[in-house]
């Protein structure tokens, strides 16, 4: 390991970076240097600028990726290198505003019809249930549930943040039998051995199972579900602010993009809707 990327290192954890965005920061530097074939230490301010030009003509890197690289390579040269500024003329590809295609009460009401495994079923009623992002629904321990207060605590969601999520009563209903069935000890989702959490990747795969056997062929994965929770919460009257603290948005611009999908928006209902008790599941 080199002493740069140690120093990189030290300088994301000084300041509470999360894992993976310590990673991928890493990753970034590093496509970096091997492009070059020298350390960025040595780099120039014009080689910056190609590299950037390279990134978006040539590997036709989206906007938000380009935005990533650049993130984690002024973070390189402002903290880590002690650059006074960062005086790099960079062109980024524009930010497309593009809609997901949106999962309807009926779509996700067949999607969670056609599980018939108990543990992805309830996996799955997790993250819609919630609005949590995929790092956060398969890093759930079983002491994250207060079932007397109806909370569940989210760990180091994005941005090392914390926060609390209303645990509604479809739901609890559901988690209690989910724990009757498996008893879980650590992890409320575990893999094969129960000391390890699921993988990301074994909770996609029951998700694009479960939209093939509902027929449902809008794209994207398992993150739907979140959209799928935001738009239903605000189609059901909950405030944007409030939808802002449950989703963990540190921007309420995140928030507002929901609001923006939905026709004739109003606001006015002040506690969160049970979306999953309103769900007609089927016998498991």
């Amino acid at each position: 390991m080199t002493p740069l990327r140690q120093d990189m290192m030290a300088a994301m954890k000084q300041r509470g970076f999360a894992q993976r965005t310590q990673q991928t920061y890493l990753s970034a530097v590093q496509a970096l240097a091997e492009h070059y074939h020298r350390s960025p230490d040595q780099l120039s301010v014009i080689e910056l600028q190609q590299y950037f030009d390279h990134l978006a003509q040539h590997r036709n890197l989206s906007g938000a990726s380009c935005r990533l690289y650049l993130n984690a390579v002024r973070f390189l040269y402002l903290k880590v290198l002690k650059w006074q500024s960062f005086d790099v003329e960079i062109v980024i590809p524009k930010k497309a505003q593009r809609i997901p295609e949106l999962l309807t009460r009926k779509e996700v009401n067949r999607l969670i019809n056609g599980v018939t495994n108990p543990k992805h079923r309830t996996l799955l009623l997790t993250c819609y249930g919630c609005g949590l992002r995929l790092n956060e629904l398969v890093r759930l321990k079983v002491s994250d549930i207060d079932g007397e207060r109806r909370l569940l605590r989210v760990n180091a969601g994005k941005g090392n943040k914390d926060r609390l999520v209303v645990l509604s009563d479809g739901l609890l209903d559901s988690l209690r039998s989910y724990w009757s069935l498996y008893h879980p000890v650590l992890w409320l989702f575990c893999g094969r051995d129960p000391r390890v959490s699921l993988h990301q990747q074994s909770a996609q795969r029951a998700y694009k199972k479960a939209k093939a056997v509902a027929c449902i062929d809008k794209a994207g994965g398992i993150h739907g579900l979140r959209h799928a929770y935001a738009t239903h919460q605000l189609e059901a009257g909950l405030p944007v602010h409030q939808l802002q603290r449950l989703l963990g948005h540190s921007n309420i611009k995140s928030t507002e993009r929901y609001a923006h999908w939905i026709h004739n928006y109003r606001e006015g209902r002040e506690s969160v809707a049970d979306l999953v008790g309103t769900l007609e599941i089927g016998n498991e």
